[in-house]
């Protein structure tokens, strides 16, 4: 991707592990980095007095007694501690942005929805540009999800936020966003995953736009790699290929506003600088890109068509086991070589609810209509498949090895039921005609013995 300049008056380190300018690799890594050298302490957290007048405090991201291999927390040294970038809040109004439970009674939500892309608009940021599409589960109670569409074509300017809600997962479709955080600068662009942890506080850039994109809100368990069983060691998502920021911070002394999403409330209130200051840290809670043209897929070789959840690149557990609160899911290009094999994906009912969106190309099991920037939804237990076009394609077709090309579509998948939106239902480009694709599949059997 093209490299950008950092804002003016940003420091960053200038020590980079492995291969990537400005990026530590790893996921879930202990990782340590200073803009300043000697800024990071050395063998301990809390020194009496840090080096060059910093202040020390602890980011948790779990509980202080969440087990050592779930347990996340980084130490942060600031030049100023977080108290002094926050004041007396006052309520604003973010309309258009979402939380569970939000169940609007003249919205239907049970049925098969497929959505054009959300055209562009005028003056948005990233907090007045975000659009709810669905919400599920409960924000209060920690479970669940929403998903959202981005609209961004202004950068925030002196304006910071932060949930305390929950983890965003940001998969950009149109355009290219620098996430400015406390932790370190993130560029992220199409064909790339950006993860903002719960309580981090950033700002939102626009490095080429106008910008068009996803976001996952996961209000409960941190995303994770998903077991490989007997997969083994390698494919799928690679933590090598995840990419942390280095410490980089500006000392800035500007009003500003800070702006905090808190149980599906926003607040807003006024500060003398930038809350960017943070000169050194060291610790495992932190924001992370990934570049998805990095997903090495797993498939079948031989016949039959792999569940989705073959295509895995990061889950969100529940409390219940192999059942994801969450499961964001990749279908990018791949062979297909399975012999006597129906290779688009089956017609099914899930118990998870299904929201999927193209970030380009066409997707196999619906080669018309569904295109780059658009959204569908299948909630839990309706069924949903191919097309005519598509199965009669696919039933037909000679069999040789092909290969899926000028593709990448991407599934949010869920254990609740997916609630739409006003915005969903009313505002956003419904394609009411979706239903009927499934209108002229035909009636073949007919009893005989032995027939295909």
């Amino acid at each position: 991707m093209t490299r950008h300049d950092l804002p003016a008056g940003m420091i960053r380190a200038t020590d980079t592990t492995g291969t990537t300018d400005g990026y530590m690799p790893g996921f879930g890594n202990d990782f340590e980095t200073e803009a300043l050298p000697g800024a990071l302490p050395r063998g301990m957290n809390s020194p009496q007095r840090c080096n060059y007048g910093l202040y020390g405090e602890q980011l948790s991201g779990t509980a202080f007694t969440a087990p050592s291999h779930q347990n996340e927390r980084t130490w942060c040294y600031r030049i100023r501690p977080s108290v002094k970038h926050s004041s007396r809040y006052t309520k604003i109004d973010m309309p258009y942005w979402k939380s569970a439970p939000c169940v609007d009674p003249d919205v239907i939500s049970l049925g098969q929805y497929r959505w054009d892309p959300v055209p562009h608009g005028e003056g948005l940021t990233w907090l007045t540009g975000m659009r709810t599409m669905t919400t599920a589960g409960d924000v209060n109670t920690q479970v669940g999800m929403a998903t959202h569409i981005y609209l961004v074509n202004e950068s925030m300017v002196d304006s910071y936020f932060f949930s305390a809600d929950s983890e965003l997962l940001v998969v950009p479709q149109e355009g290219k966003l620098r996430f400015c955080t406390e932790l370190g600068v993130i560029d992220v662009a199409p064909q790339e995953i950006a993860i903002i942890p719960r309580g981090l506080v950033y700002r939102v850039e626009v490095l080429e736009g106008p910008c068009r994109g996803f976001v996952c809100e996961n209000y409960g368990q941190k995303f994770d790699l998903p077991g490989r069983g007997p997969i083994g060691a390698n494919c799928m998502a690679n933590r090598r290929d995840f990419k942390t920021p280095v410490a980089a911070y500006e000392d800035r002394e500007v009003p500003s506003t800070m702006t905090i999403k808190w149980a599906g409330q926003f607040h807003s209130c006024e500060i003398d600088q930038s809350p960017l200051d943070v000169v050194a840290w060291h610790g495992n809670y932190c924001p992370v890109k990934y570049d998805l043209k990095t997903y090495c897929p797993v498939g079948s070789i031989l016949f039959d068509h792999p569940d989705p959840s073959i295509f895995t690149v990061l889950t969100a557990p529940s409390g219940v086991e192999g059942t994801a609160n969450i499961d964001f899911v990749l279908f990018r290009e791949r062979w297909m070589v399975m012999e006597d094999t129906f290779r688009p994906p089956w017609y099914h009912k899930n118990i998870m609810s299904e929201l999927m969106g193209n970030i380009y190309g066409q997707y196999d099991a619906k080669p018309q209509g569904f295109i780059p920037g658009g959204v569908s939804l299948h909630n839990m237990m309706l069924p949903h498949g191919p097309d005519r076009d598509a199965f009669d394609k696919a039933s037909y077709s000679e069999l040789g090895p092909e290969k899926l090309d000028n593709t990448m579509s991407f599934m949010f998948e869920t254990r609740f039921p997916q609630h739409l939106t006003a915005f969903a239902a009313n505002e956003a480009p419904l394609q009411d005609e979706y239903i009927d694709c499934w209108s002229t599949i035909e009636k073949k059997f007919d009893g005989t013995p032995g027939k295909k």
